[in-house]
């Protein structure tokens, strides 16, 4: 279960300071999560922090961290704790970043090649104030754990690199195995919820990894209970298919903080099913589709599933 955070609000969101209280609606059975105890938790817990490094499932308050940390899988975030947007669902810190650390994709792969992983997820917050958004960070990255731990495989999950003027080619010709960039609501909903984005740009991005590398796996992700209908998630469906997108997550919403957008309802699990059914039945490779799904829940495993797909639909 994520916990509102209201101490450190207006250090770690000073844009949401005078926005009106949004109500929390109670939680339903089927999204409580148990409190990580585990010792797998605590061995990934000193990793990641003997190593200097940031992840996304503490920054953004991920319901699976138990789960996912007891395995040692760990979402690295890279590029810093502050991000320059101020999305309406994202509880990562905003504000003005600190330079970018030139050590840390070294500390990335160490952390990368001590827990073993087979697959690595990277994201990132976004730099807007940097000239190329932090494309050539996240090249060093793969670089680095490439050199380090050659057997792994590498998923990006990248920002939308908006007005930086081609610098995405430098991540694409990188060559990770999975390139992923979230949509995260219909185009209806950018106003409130993701402001500094553009829907088509982000649809562009994905579309543009593909023209480059047609053989680089692409993937993208919705969050449901935010106000939009079903007839809008399947037209995002369709889109994404059009753009060549292999790899669909959908998740719900869960509201971080009280001056976060509100939770609208909470979509059963039933209704999950059936959206994975109809994204199947458009065509994507892989489908992820739960209340508790995330980005990089699973991602290891999905990986091998999607890699699998494909073979099986090229024979």
């Amino acid at each position: 279960m994520v916990t509102l955070i209201e101490s450190k609000q207006k250090f770690r969101h000073p844009e949401k300071r005078n926005r009106p209280d949004t109500p929390v609606l109670r939680k339903p059975d089927w999204i409580r999560v148990k409190a990580p105890t585990s010792q797998g938790f605590r061995d990934t817990q000193e990793i990641v922090k003997s190593k200097g490094l940031v992840t996304v499932c503490q920054e953004a308050g991920c319901p699976n961290i138990g789960e996912c940390w007891d395995k040692k899988h760990a979402t690295m975030m890279i590029l810093g704790e502050v991000c320059t947007r101020a999305c309406s669902f994202c509880n990562v810190s905003t504000g003005k970043p600190s330079p970018v650390d030139e050590d840390e994709p070294r500390r990335v792969a160490e952390a990368v090649q001590e827990m073993g992983l087979q697959h690595v997820v990277i994201t990132s917050v976004d730099r807007d104030d940097l000239e190329d958004g932090g494309a050539l960070h996240f090249v060093n990255v793969i670089s680095a754990i490439r050199e380090a731990s050659p057997g792994t495989t590498i998923e990006i999950l990248t920002p939308d690199f908006l007005r930086k003027d081609g610098w995405e080619n430098a991540v694409i010709d990188a060559q990770a195995d999975v390139f992923n960039h979230n949509l995260e609501t219909v185009p209806r909903l950018y106003f409130s919820i993701r402001p500094g984005a553009r829907y088509y740009h982000s649809l562009r991005l994905l579309e543009r990894v593909k023209m480059r590398d047609p053989n680089q796996f692409t993937k993208s992700g919705l969050m449901v209970g935010l106000g939009e209908t079903k007839e809008e998630v399947m037209q995002v469906m369709d889109d994404m298919r059009s753009a060549g997108i292999d790899f669909l997550t959908i998740g719900q919403y869960l509201q971080p903080t009280r001056k976060h957008a509100a939770v609208d309802r909470f979509v059963h699990p039933d209704e999950f099913s059936s959206y994975e059914e109809i994204a199947r039945s458009k065509g994507f490779l892989m489908v992820s589709a739960s209340p508790l799904t995330r980005s990089s829940y699973h991602a290891d495993e999905d990986f091998a599933k999607m890699k699998a797909a494909r073979q099986a639909a090229n024979q």
